[in-house]
């Protein structure tokens, strides 16, 4: 046998073997751990048995190359039949029906084969979150009795407009210009629900444990538009909480920041190339006043119900995409009507209610359509502009001046900082 620079064909099947064997161990380890209390022979399988059913897995690929492909199968349902003898055995004394244990040491067995064909790292992978998954069952069966139905109903709209819908749409130009990509369009839908997805659960688990600021920051992924609004009229009914609402309008509008960079990230990275220090000063600016607000105002309890009611919407999910299709559209237009200018007032209209539209838009376009880095950094800070603006005039009308000076303030600072920045990046970067 022809032998390689560092080992040869028996060291390397040796090699497998022992990765095999401690695969086994480590879903073994864990399977002993949870039985640790019962005597020794009153378990249907530990970590000696784990071990061994991954070694003979790898064995029986070993054999099935030398004597029969059918050879690895006919172990696999030996060990099956095994195991449902063993467990059923122990179910009619235990009461315990669960089959977890069984399909434990099923994948043990595979893991053992999977290794022994050269597929290692995948099978360390997998041994892994097998483990992971065996380990945390209390942790599990705690997250899924918390769970409520429209997040699982949302969680399912998820997954069916990300893998089911999104690989069945053209991945080509349709009309003006061909800006109009089906794919690419309701990719970005998915790419906004997803992080908006994020944002709820983040509330959900961090936002009472974790109090305000956490709250408004995760919240900040989804809507700080809506933030903004919930919580100025909080402050017009509790003026004593103003700072720390203030606090987190101020936390909620930097979020949004990094997240219009995360879609020029994805989307057209030589944006971040512009971007990335205007987004970067214009967070900071919002997120020092938050921290110093907080930390003058560390003793005030602020209770609120919950600020974001809905994980997700299919009917969002449908109106966004045609909304990005109007705005590609107009954009096109006006770019080869009016040039930058089009584009710039295109941006500042959009940017009034919503910023991730148009700042997606302009980023696809300035990925193959035509439109230039400049322009479309230009046009998303200017939508940015114009959001922050507005959210700027909602806390001075509804949450009065307690909370509107406080926001409008931090605001202004930071729009001069952005503008700034992005002029020194367009001249100097």
């Amino acid at each position: 046998m022809e032998l390689t620079p560092f080992m040869n064909g028996h060291t390397e099947t040796a090699f497998q073997l022992l990765i095999a064997l401690l695969l086994g161990a480590l879903v073994g380890l864990q399977r002993g751990w949870v039985s640790r209390e019962q005597e020794a022979g009153a378990r249907v399988a530990g970590i000696r048995t784990h071990t061994l059913i991954a070694l003979t897995g790898g064995i029986s690929v070993i054999l099935a190359h030398s004597i029969s492909l059918w050879f690895l199968p006919a172990m696999l349902l030996v060990v099956a039949a095994v195991a449902i003898s063993g467990y059923r055995t122990q179910a009619s004394q235990s009461q315990n029906v669960s089959i977890t244990g069984v399909v434990g040491l099923l994948l043990t067995f595979c893991f053992g084969a999977m290794a022994a064909a050269g597929e290692v790292v995948i099978a360390a992978m997998a041994a892994v979150i097998t483990t992971l998954i065996l380990d945390n069952k209390s942790e599990i069966h705690s997250a899924v009795r918390k769970l409520r139905e429209n997040e699982l109903d949302a969680g399912l709209q998820l997954l069916l407009i990300s893998v089911v819908m999104l690989p069945l749409l053209p991945d080509q130009g349709f009309g003006p210009g061909g800006v109009i990509n089906p794919y690419q369009v309701w990719w970005m839908v998915v790419l906004i629900a997803s992080i908006s997805f994020i944002g709820y659960f983040s509330v959900r688990i961090l936002g009472e444990r974790k109090g305000l600021l956490f709250t408004s920051l995760f919240a900040g992924l989804s809507s700080s538009t809506a933030l903004t609004l919930h919580f100025s009229r909080l402050a017009r009914t509790s003026p004593a909480n103003a700072p720390l609402l203030a606090a987190g309008i101020l936390l909620a509008c930097g979020t949004m920041f990094p997240r219009i960079l995360l879609y020029c990230l994805v989307i057209n990275r030589e944006l971040v190339s512009l971007l990335w220090l205007p987004v970067l000063l214009m967070t900071l600016s919002l997120y020092l006043p938050a921290i110093i607000i907080n930390l003058r105002h560390d003793k005030t309890e602020v209770t609120h119900p919950e600020l974001v009611k809905n994980p997700l919407e299919l009917r969002s999910a449908l109106l966004l995409g045609g909304l990005l299709v109007i705005i590609l559209l107009l954009a096109e237009w006006l770019r080869q009507e009016m040039g930058a200018t089009g584009v710039y007032l295109l941006a500042a209209v959009s940017g009034i209610t919503d910023v991730d539209a148009i700042s997606l838009s302009l980023s696809r376009m300035s990925l193959n359509d035509g439109l230039g880095l400049g322009v479309a950094a230009t046009g998303i800070l200017i939508a940015v502009t114009v959001n922050n603006l507005f959210k700027t005039g909602l806390s001075l009308v509804i949450g009065k001046s307690a909370l509107g000076i406080r926001v409008a303030s931090a605001m202004f600072i930071s729009l001069l900082i952005g503008a700034a920045s992005l002029w020194a990046s367009l001249h100097w970067g």
